[in-house]
C-alpha cells in the first residue's frame, strides 16, 4: 500500500503523520494488490478538513469530513471510508449468493402457474368423466 500524506494551512507534525499511518493501516484489511492512499488535511476558517482517497486496481473510494480538531477529522473520514468498503462487500456477496427464485415476483409467477396447471387437469378430469 502506497501512502500519500499532504497538508494545506497546516504544519506537518509527526504526531499527525503517524495517526494517519495508524489510521491507514486499519484499511489494509479491505485492499489488495496495489493500492494508493491519498490523504489531504487543511484548515479553513475554524474547521478541520481531511479528505481520503482509496485507489485499487478494482475500486475508487473517496471520504472528506469536516470537525472542530483533525483528530476527529480523521476518525470521521475512516469511518465514513470504512463503512463503503463494507456496503460494497455486502452488495457483491449479495450479487454472489442472491437466489432469483426467492423474490416475491417469481414466487406469484409459480403459483400461477401451479393454478394454471391444476385448472387444465380438471378440465381433463372432467372431460374424461
Amino acid at each position: 500500500m502506497k501512502l500519500k500524506i499532504s497538508f494545506k494551512h497546516l504544519k506537518h507534525t509527526p504526531a499527525l503523520d503517524e495517526r494517519i499511518k495508524e489510521k491507514s493501516e486499519k484499511l489494509e484489511k479491505y485492499f489488495e494488490g496495489n493500492t494508493t492512499v491519498s490523504w489531504t488535511c487543511w484548515v479553513s476558517g475554524d474547521d478541520h478538513w481531511a479528505e481520503i482517497k482509496a485507489h485499487g486496481p478494482k475500486f475508487d473510494f473517496f471520504a472528506k469530513a469536516s470537525a472542530d480538531n483533525m483528530y476527529k477529522c480523521l476518525d470521521l473520514c475512516i469511518e465514513k471510508m470504512e463503512k463503503q468498503f463494507d456496503k460494497q462487500k455486502d452488495l457483491y456477496k449479495n450479487k454472489i449468493h442472491h437466489d432469483p427464485y426467492q423474490s416475491p415476483k417469481y414466487r406469484v409467477i409459480q403459483e400461477q402457474v401451479r393454478d394454471e396447471i391444476e385448472y387444465q387437469e380438471q378440465q381433463m378430469e372432467e372431460k374424461s368423466a
